[in-house]
């Protein structure tokens, strides 16, 4: 049998754009052969003028792609695709702006024979990045789109100013930790960054990057700083005044408000060792165990010691009090752009930002990671406890699994209440046996997830 055909769902809310990326798919000269599956009820219509031959209800265009409208019925559609398999490369569906695509997802779970023929390739997410946080606020079909997400192409980034758009990708983020985010103007992509990736396929995802399924970090920002001595750090609602050292400082009343919002934040500070070259990334590990431990409440102007977790007060303007020469990075639970965080006279020499801690009231992701082996039959019977008690909940699932005794890797997605998982290629070594699972879904309980990890290790 050939090889199956990648199937790409794209999905977005009203006005997000789908109707230039299906069009641009449908006309550009860009050398791939695609077959596009358009909602009766969606936002696209095929411009007649690409239109060059009909068979039945499926159209051809003028660049080689073929179109077609569901009626109710996607498996006769895709059925239908099938007698004229030479005739494309790769599947693209696009659901309505008001439809949840998991149940277009399950479709390539549950049917035997659609999944002889098609492999279920990737969920794409179109977003307006100009109103995307009011559609947040008011619709869980738009929390969900973004959640079902393996890429998100965060669209209009020409219609909002830089600091709505860290803030607009933040919350992203914050319901998807694990989707890879594309900022795009009239939803201008290159097409190989939204099909065939293979994103369902894990194994191979994680073949091209080991850090796929990262667990989230408990921290959002690392700055590395040079110190000379005696410095203050400021933070709170008027330190913002002084400026952190990025170029993104907050400008509007939806920071300030997450500001106020704030009460405290922890932060960790981590020397660098004398005549070392180390920097941020030679801190992560230490920094995410000591997140770990309960933070100890500092009321200003106490002095902040250093690989100590502390919890610092951010209403009003705080002072704290840092002495320490050389270089330090300073771990933040919070962007500093949200509490106006800066540090007196010291001078920034580098900074990463991690994934989001915006989390969405209803709708988040979680990572978990161990590298005990587990038992396989305990493993199984705590996904099927876990989709059937909580499977309207879980709208993503995936991860990869050390299973005692078994020397392949099992990868496993799930989608809704349907999951699928299978032994893929062999571990490269013993030490990098680790199993690492996400979670993405409605009031996920971490407690409770890791309890239930906890029970399946042998």
């Amino acid at each position: 049998m050939s090889a199956r055909v990648p199937v790409t769902v794209l999905t977005g809310f009203l006005g997000a754009g789908k109707t230039t990326l299906v069009n641009r798919i449908l006309s550009e000269q860009h050398g791939k052969r695609i077959a596009v599956i358009e909602n009766e009820f969606g936002e696209v219509g095929v411009d007649q003028e690409l239109v060059i031959g009909a068979d039945e209800e499926i159209f051809e265009t003028s660049n080689g792609c073929i179109c077609c409208t569901v009626r109710g019925d996607l498996i006769r559609i895709l059925n239908q695709l099938r007698k004229r398999r030479e005739r494309f490369d790769a599947v693209l569906i696009e659901t309505t702006g008001l439809a949840d695509p998991g149940p277009v997802a399950q479709t390539f779970f549950i049917d035997e024979e659609l999944k002889e023929y098609y492999s279920l390739d990737a969920i794409v997410t179109l977003v307006d990045a100009r109103h995307l946080e009011q559609e947040l606020t008011e619709s869980a079909v738009a929390r969900e789109q973004i959640a079902f997400a393996d890429i998100v192409l965060l669209n209009k980034i020409d219609l909002v100013d830089s600091a709505v758009l860290a803030r607009v990708q933040q919350r992203v983020q914050g319901i998807n930790g694990t989707a890879t985010v594309l900022r795009t103007r009239n939803a201008n992509v290159p097409l190989d960054r939204v099909l065939g990736i293979g994103a369902f396929d894990l194994d191979r995802a994680l073949s091209r990057d080991e850090d796929f399924l990262q667990t989230p970090r408990p921290f959002e920002w690392a700055g590395l700083y040079q110190l000379s001595g005696s410095h203050t750090l400021c933070a709170g609602e008027h330190a913002g005044a002084h400026g952190h050292d990025h170029e993104h400082a907050p400008e509007h009343s939806h920071e300030h408000a997450h500001s106020q919002a704030l009460q405290h934040v922890d932060v960790l500070l981590l020397p660098i060792e004398s005549g070392s070259d180390a920097a941020i990334d030679s801190q992560v590990d230490s920094a995410v165990a000591l997140f770990g431990h309960e933070a100890k409440a500092v009321s200003p102007p106490a002095r902040l010691g250093m690989k100590e977790l502390a919890r610092i007060a951010v209403t009003g303007e705080s002072h704290y009090q840092i002495e320490q020469a050389g270089r330090v990075v300073l771990f933040c639970e919070h962007a500093p752009e949200e509490f106006g965080l800066h540090l007196e006279g010291a001078k920034l020499l580098e900074e990463r930002h991690f994934g989001s801690h915006h989390h969405d009231p209803d709708i988040g992701s979680i990572g978990l990671e161990d590298a005990r082996p587990l038992n396989a039959d305990k493993l199984n019977d705590w996904l099927s406890y876990l989709l059937q008690s909580r499977g309207q909940d879980i709208l993503r699932m995936k991860g990869v699994l050390n299973i005692k005794d078994e020397p392949r890797r099992y990868v496993f997605h799930g989608v809704h209440m349907v999951y699928d998982g299978q032994l893929e290629r062999p571990w490269p070594a013993a030490a990098a046996r680790r199993s690492r699972l996400v979670f993405i879904g409605r009031n996920l309980d971490r407690n409770e997830l890791e309890a239930g990890l906890e029970s399946c290790i042998a």
